[in-house]
């Protein structure tokens, strides 16, 4: 596979896991001001460590939505630092 086309693709899979998790995101808080059943926390850390992380950041500024847990923050952006990361060796190895 041409190395470009690898970046386009991961860029591609990260686009849409961040959508999915912004939108993840925003139902878990309408459904914490409704007072219903929430998703899980841990379903929230997977999906922003597997390649949602923009998405969990921009859904905890836009929406403010676990803003205050330092965990959220942590995570997310652990996840951005090993996708960007992988990023960064995959064009330095020349792929």
């Amino acid at each position: 596979m041409e190395p470009r086309t690898l970046l386009l693709m991961l860029f591609g899979v990260n686009a849409v896991l961040s959508l999915v998790t912004f939108g993840v995101y925003a139902l878990d808080k309408r459904w914490a001001v409704r007072g219903a059943r929430r998703v899980p926390e841990r379903t929230l850390h997977l999906l922003a460590l597997s390649g949602g992380w923009f998405g969990a950041i921009a859904a905890m500024r836009l929406i403010r939505h676990k803003n205050r847990k330092w965990a959220f923050h942590a995570v997310a952006l652990l996840g951005a630092a090993l996708h960007l990361g992988l990023g960064v060796i995959l064009i330095a190895r020349g792929w």
